[in-house]
């Protein structure tokens, strides 16, 4: 009876690292494969979201993004007037804290800027104008108030049927700062309506005013220009 033998065939462990470097290469590709397809399907999911995100600030108003800024500095301020007052402290003095000085200096520039006094435009904008001027100044007194009411009794609040003709007298202080702003009023507007001073010396080149505005704009422009033409004219010796 013969006996096994183990017959070594030549080449075989070479061929099975081949084949299993062949298999890691595959799996490493399979791999690469798969990432790249979770990376597209993930673009493609953030790019349908960015679409839909500016398709929503298409449609809302051109000043949403200002107003949702003003509304969370809105909130901002909310929150931090609570925390002051849940610690007793002043919100305008731990506002100003936070201030640094370049910021208080450019606010400071920017308000010099600004015209308090943007000047006549029509009759109901400069009412309106006195009006909250003097809104402003009013200091209300409650003590007379509270006062007068207690006098007054019922007629405190008129009716129709009310007659209040004649009753009542204004104090003294009252009547002092009705006069000190009249006084300004008039002072105000005797500026606003000053006229130019008429010079009885000076030489007439026009015939009417209109005509006066005009030798007068050409004057500021052309006058160094012309200046010695109009001696020489003026003089008789022109050539």
């Amino acid at each position: 009876m013969a006996s096994g033998v183990a017959i070594a065939v030549p080449g075989s462990s070479h061929e099975e690292s081949e084949c299993s470097t062949a298999s890691l290469k595959r799996e490493d590709r399979l791999r690469k494969f798969r990432e790249l397809h979770f990376k597209r399907n993930e673009a493609r999911k953030l790019n349908h979201q960015e679409v839909v995100e500016e398709d929503k600030r298409l449609k809302l108003p051109s000043n949403w993004e200002a107003k949702k800024a003003r509304l969370e500095w809105e909130l901002q301020v909310d929150e931090k007037k609570k925390e002051c007052a849940a610690k007793g402290e002043d919100y305008n003095r731990v506002k100003l804290l936070d201030i640094s000085a370049e910021d208080a200096e450019r606010w400071e520039r920017k308000k010099k800027k600004r015209n308090p006094d943007p000047g006549f435009s029509d009759y109901a904008a400069a009412q309106l104008r006195q009006y909250q001027r003097l809104t402003k100044q009013i200091k209300p007194d409650m003590e007379n108030y509270e006062k007068q009411r207690e006098e007054c009794g019922e007629e405190f609040y008129p009716t129709s049927n009310s007659l209040l003709h004649g009753t009542h007298v204004p104090s003294k202080e009252g009547v002092d700062r009705m006069v000190e702003d009249v006084e300004k009023q008039i002072e105000k507007r005797a500026k606003y309506s000053r006229r130019r001073a008429y010079n009885d010396d000076a030489d007439i080149d026009y015939i009417n005013e209109r005509n006066a505005k005009f030798n007068k704009k050409a004057e500021r422009f052309y006058g160094k220009y012309t200046a010695e033409i109009k001696q020489n004219l003026e003089r008789g010796t022109a050539v």
